[in-house]
């Protein structure tokens, strides 16, 4: 019974956390991406941990090679001045040292092929995981699109429109825009109305006499007699302005 409960609490309990995950993909990205973060950091360090490695054998190997080439000269030196015997012992150690050497240089060698191996294992890893990312990404635009499509056309089905109908707010829209467009034309219409067209005309006719009489009166100065123009008339030939 007991183990009945809990497959069946197990099974609950899945449901629960599939439609969690089905509703939040972009909280499951998150995680995804923190996780492969972690990974990542612990695989750094393992490889920060080998690049140590091979640095101290590249301390080692160069301090032994500086130390074989010293022993070559103490060996050389000793030998020309008949120390055979320290010569000897130099012999035996710089032999020791040269295998020594061998075993480092033959490490370090395999440590830095293992550390190249796993820096490209590495690079190639956290590629593939940003292409998946963009992928996933991209998918989840698609998804949202698609989603706000049918929800669109979904509110869309819901409301019955009909050919010509403006709905409620426009026909009010209508209604104001009429009612501004005539109280503006009987404006206008009653600012014409109350202009006097005869008068205007008069004003027009006296500045224009008023005008001419002006005139008159400059050509008088100046010696020459105003003749008035009729409309068929030929020009009548006058002087040039000046005294006669």
């Amino acid at each position: 019974m007991v183990a009945r409960i809990s497959r069946l609490f197990r099974g609950f309990l899945g449901i629960f956390i599939s439609g969690l995950e089905e509703a939040n993909p972009e909280a499951l990205m998150e995680a995804a991406r923190t996780e492969f973060r972690e990974k990542m950091t612990q695989y750094n360090l393992a490889l920060a941990r080998m690049a140590g490695v091979a640095e101290r054998l590249k301390a080692q190997v160069k301090s032994k090679a500086v130390r074989a080439q010293e022993l070559e000269r103490r060996i050389l030196a000793n030998h020309r001045a008949g120390n055979m015997e320290l010569a000897g012992t130099l012999a035996r150690e710089l032999q020791e040292l040269k295998t020594d050497l061998g075993v480092d240089s033959q490490e370090l060698k395999e440590t830095e092929e293992a550390y190249d191996v796993n820096l490209r294992q590495a690079k190639v890893a956290q590629r593939e995981f940003e292409d998946k990312v963009r992928r996933a990404e991209k998918q989840l635009s698609q998804v949202k699109i698609k989603e706000a499509q049918a929800e669109a056309a979904s509110a869309l089905s819901n409301v019955a429109f009909k050919v010509g109908d403006l709905g409620d707010t426009m026909k009010t829209v209508d209604e104001v825009l009429q009612k501004r467009y005539e109280v503006s034309a009987g404006k206008a219409r009653l600012a014409k109305d109350m202009v006097d067209i005869d008068k205007v005309e008069e004003k027009e006719n006296e500045r224009k006499a008023l005008e001419q009489v002006a005139l008159a009166e400059f050509l008088a100065t100046q010696g020459i007699q105003a003749t008035p123009t009729t409309e068929g008339a030929a020009p009548a030939t006058t002087k040039e302005i000046g005294p006669q």
